[in-house]
């Protein structure tokens, strides 16, 4: 399987991706899969941004093992 976008909003999104990526992958696959349009485009929401609600930086997927969930904001 591959990474795919599992939700859009205006200003955030959030890919579920393989688990070895790196940071630079993920954030290539979002420029390429949702173009952001912003100055500094997309950057991967930091463990411990309350934003996160708790949840971890890279949330294991509950559909597709080997794969992580990411939110990005703008």
């Amino acid at each position: 399987m591959t990474a795919e976008v599992t939700m859009r909003g205006v200003l955030d999104m959030q890919v579920c991706v393989p688990t070895e990526w790196t940071d630079e992958q993920v954030l290539t696959f979002a420029s390429r899969a949702n173009y952001c349009g912003t100055t500094n485009g997309w950057f991967i929401r930091r463990e411990g941004n309350p934003a996160l609600l708790g949840d971890p930086e890279r949330a294991s997927c509950q559909d597709r093992a080997g794969h992580v969930h990411i939110m990005l904001d703008a």
